[in-house]
């Protein structure tokens, strides 16, 4: 049975990579710190760390125990905070789970200023496309676009994402600028998944126009796409936070903008556990006040 305070003196130690440095951290004599790691490595029946004159490294097993000390000591600090009504300072390790389109986009917009606000939160980003199982892989947050699976988990509306109709200059110069829904049969039309879809036009208050896309080229990454349409390679549709500077600054030209177009909807994912987790609210709330200035 491993104790909390020889985890926590390992966590340090581990963090630190020198026991005289942990030591004076946690606020005990070295001694101390150097037993509790005895006594851990004596319940796990493995060397943690090993030693040598100049430096300390963790062995496989101190790797995996360190992953999962953080998550343990991140949980009964919560804990602690929940009991006594403290949530109001944030701190430990956040596991979010996000995909590569939002993370450059408007996440790591955000980091900074999330970074600045809450010192004590450490955020550990996966940035993966998959769907992961937030329980099984331990993940505190998932940022997912689109429709959502149902599931036990809770889900946070974040924001919803306009889908911008783009081309650039260039290309419109030798094709001709579409004036209605329908023109757009006659373009190069890229599209982000390999069947046959549909865009959807509404102008205020009227009837939806509907497209079918029967995609030639097929590019499912926005950040990808926005660099093949300044490229003059067709029309295509981008997230507006993708396409917004493009835009402006006139490399891309957003087509039908008496329209309005398709939009998504953003949601944070997190276990029902989570929900009273300090670090979990701050980082959501965050990201809501960001994403809806």
């Amino acid at each position: 049975m491993f104790d909390l305070v020889d985890l926590r003196a390992f966590a340090r130690i581990a963090d630190l990579g020198n026991l005289s440095a942990a030591a004076r951290a946690l606020g005990m004599p070295k001694s101390s710190a150097s037993r509790s790691l005895a006594r851990l490595e004596a319940a796990a029946g493995s060397a943690l760390i090993e030693r040598s004159t100049r430096h300390l490294r963790l062995t496989d097993a101190g790797r995996l125990l360190q992953r999962h000390a953080r998550r343990i000591l991140d949980d009964v600090g919560e804990a602690e905070n929940a009991l006594t009504g403290l949530i109001g300072v944030p701190r430990g390790t956040l596991r979010v789970s996000v995909g590569f389109t939002f993370a450059v986009g408007p996440l790591a917009s955000m980091l900074p200023k999330f970074f600045a606000r809450y010192p004590e939160v450490r955020v550990a980003l996966s940035i993966d496309n998959r769907n992961v199982d937030l329980l099984a892989e331990a993940f505190d947050v998932a940022i997912r676009i689109g429709p959502l699976r149902d599931s036990d988990l809770i889900a946070r509306r974040l924001t919803t994402i306009a889908l911008w109709t783009c081309a650039s200059p260039a290309y419109l110069a030798a094709r001709g600028t579409p004036a209605t829904v329908q023109d757009l049969r006659a373009h190069e039309l890229i599209a982000r998944v390999d069947h046959q879809t549909i865009w959807r036009f509404q102008r205020s208050g009227g009837p939806i126009h509907k497209i079918d896309i029967v995609p030639g080229t097929v590019i499912p990454e926005p950040a990808v796409l926005r660099t093949v349409l300044i490229g003059g390679a067709g029309i295509g549709r981008l997230p507006e936070f993708y396409a917004a500077d493009a835009v402006a600054d006139g490399t891309l030209v957003r087509l039908l903008p008496e329209y309005q177009d398709d939009s998504v909807e953003v949601h944070a994912l997190y276990p029902s556990h989570r929900s009273l987790s300090a670090k979990v609210r701050v980082f959501v709330d965050t990201l809501v006040d960001h994403l809806n200035v």
